[in-house]
């Protein structure tokens, strides 16, 4: 039976981004619908999950779905390794589906509808409104938060992502020789073009994986054996693989029409040297909720024209990722690991300004100890 009720806001895409949105709507009083291709929310999860401290201070999450790390170790293609931190600083690994399950409860609890296994085919303007014909339903407003190859982008022709890095991951349940206290990252230019590969340890699992950019095929099985002696896979069952693309083009343009926005990575929303999005899908997902109530509730202006300038454009990092996409020979980065230099440049792209050139891990322990 078809849907013939009118909302004020539909979000297309029960991602990071769409859930925020949908629970900050709701909770200002839109009526608010949240369609989503997968069965559930959290089924075929393609994202490693890790969340950034500045990601965790956005939202509250119940800790039993993460994981704390403190630090990272930073490895050459030798397997020559540096331990870095920043005073105060950590990460979130996650159980990714739980968390989005989670989020999409939070959402409903908040007054928020999801209907699921519902993929989007028409949307089109019909006066004030957004229709949807396979839906019989129509909507004030309609966000697209699904995921970068946006089909409600398509449908209005807005900005469309078009560079990505490919990325690889397996789960395992447990990796005994693996040091649980870091987010271990492997540069090697052979490996992980573009990018990087990780041993990452997460709620009652270890994810593995790497991402390379579309100049070269990220091989995992390679990955695996060249870091065997550290970590001891060969003695481990995967128990889950996945693989996922991700936009690294910085944000789409234009991102919005008349009563249509997008937002996360349908934006292209993440940052196009690390690849992180959830921080950002976090922030824009509900400040898209809170511009779009104000602006059908109080006359507010049309959300976009504050959006354009409150997102960060990332010249920067889109500068600094061409240098990578073209990155240096494996020889450097064997000659720079451990050097103050690159140690700095690498806490300022983990811990973003929390690094100062005087960090060390004498100085973490230091105040470790002096905390007990």
């Amino acid at each position: 039976m078809k849907d013939t009720a009118a909302y004020d806001l539909v979000i297309v895409g029960a991602s990071f981004a769409g859930l925020v949105c949908a629970r900050a709507a709701a909770m200002r009083g839109l009526r608010t619908l949240v369609l989503e291709a997968k069965r559930d929310p959290g089924a075929r999860i393609s994202t490693t999950g890790i969340l950034v401290k500045e990601a965790a201070e956005e939202v509250d999450i119940p800790p039993h779905l993460t994981r704390t790390v403190h630090g990272v170790r930073l490895y050459s293609p030798s397997l020559r390794s540096v331990d870095l931190f920043a005073p105060g600083y950590y990460f979130l690994s996650s159980r990714t589906a739980d968390l989005l399950r989670w989020l999409a409860r939070e959402a409903e609890n908040a007054g928020a509808h999801i209907r699921c296994s519902v993929k989007l085919q028409r949307a089109l303007h019909q006066g004030e409104m957004i229709f949807l014909p396979q839906l019989g339903l129509r909507t004030r407003f309609l966000v697209g938060a699904d995921g970068a190859r946006s089909t409600v982008a398509k449908l209005f022709g807005l900005g469309r992502n078009s560079r990505f890095l490919t990325g690889l991951e397996v789960e395992y349940p447990e990796l005994p020789m693996a040091n649980p206290d870091f987010l271990h990252c492997f540069l090697d230019s052979n490996l992980a073009r573009g990018y990087l590969a990780w041993v990452a340890p997460a709620p009652g699992f270890f994810q593995v994986g790497l991402a390379a950019n579309e100049g070269a095929k990220p091989d995992l099985r390679a990955f695996l054996a060249h870091t065997e002696r550290l970590f001891g896979f060969s003695k481990m069952a995967v128990q889950e693989r996945r693989s996922g693309r991700i936009p690294c083009g910085g944000p789409v343009s234009p991102f919005a029409a008349p009563r249509v926005l997008l937002i996360g990575d349908a934006a292209g929303h993440v940052s196009p040297l690390t690849g992180g999005g959830i921080r950002l899908a976090f922030r824009y997902g509900r400040r898209a909720a809170q511009l779009i109530a104000d602006h059908l509730t109080r006359h507010g202006p049309p959300p976009e024209s504050v959006l354009k300038r409150e997102i960060p454009s990332m010249r920067r990092k889109l500068l600094l990722r061409r240098v990578i996409d073209a990155p240096p020979p494996n020889w450097l980065y064997d000659l720079a690991i451990g050097t103050p230099v690159m140690n700095w440049f690498a806490r300022k792209v983990y811990f973003h300004r929390r690094a100062a050139l005087g960090d060390s891990l004498e100085a973490f322990e230091q105040r470790i100890r002096s905390s007990v």
